[in-house]
């Protein structure tokens, strides 16, 4: 009787998806003429994949909301703030992968000024703060408590040209990215940032619950390791704003 033994170190494919609207984990590139995915997040997965070949992450090329990744059947999903609801659905894995900072885009004529948000509950209807759809920066700033907020659009484009149109006060976003959303909508010169950082908050990869523990391992283990290394910090710095 013959027995064949399969590779020494089988190599497990984890399930992920790129998230719409959110330059710069992700961002739409154009590769040998072809379009093509990149970011930091695609730039993380290819270094964990380097130090951990067992692991090959599928399906990062493809496009799909937020909402579509945090319900649809991912084993992996990158660059998240942690959430109650969130943690219910899958495991976070404690080594964040960067860390970013909220800040406030106001229109350019705006002289408002902003040192902290007790600034901003004073103003009442006047301050309201637009954010995005279904994201946790939304559950950050109802803990707060007393802002207004409205997190009806799904896109920084909506945002800035809400602001634009004075359908809100202030627009918080994470940099890095709202610099890029800012002049990717041709609207410098008309939107400012204020200088004052609100927030800041760490964001990590999400593991399904039913990943296979060894595969988990193997993942929380490459996370550190590059962590140690120092190659996550030198990654995040190439998307610096």
């Amino acid at each position: 009787m013959l027995f064949f033994a399969g590779p020494a170190s089988a190599q497990s494919l984890i399930r992920t998806a790129a998230q719409e609207a959110s330059a710069p984990k992700f961002i739409s590139l154009v590769q040998d003429g072809k379009p093509a995915v990149g970011g930091i997040c695609i730039d993380i997965m290819r270094a964990i994949e380097a130090v951990e070949p067992g692991i090959k992450f599928v399906g990062d090329q493809n496009w799909l909301p937020l909402v579509r990744i945090t319900s649809g059947p991912m084993d992996a999903i990158c660059g998240l703030l942690h959430t109650k609801e969130r943690a219910l659905l899958f495991d976070y894995v404690d080594t964040p992968i960067f860390s970013v900072n909220y800040l406030l885009a106001v229109r350019a004529d705006d002289d408002v000024q902003v040192a902290s948000w007790d600034d901003i509950r004073k103003l009442g209807k006047d301050g309201i703060i637009l954010s995005m759809h279904n994201y946790a920066i939304n559950d950050r700033l109802r803990d707060l408590g007393g802002l207004h907020v409205d997190s009806s659009a799904v896109s920084s484009k909506s945002n800035l040209n809400k602001l634009l149109a004075r359908r809100g006060r202030f627009y918080c976003h994470r940099s890095p990215g709202i610099v890029a959303d800012i002049r990717q909508a041709g609207l410098e010169g008309q939107i400012k940032l204020l200088p004052k950082v609100m927030l800041k908050d760490e964001f990590h990869m999400l593991l399904s619950k039913t990943l296979a523990p060894e595969d988990a391992r193997k993942l929380k283990a490459a996370i550190a390791l590059l962590e140690r290394q120092g190659t996550l910090a030198k990654l995040f710095e190439k998307y610096q704003e």
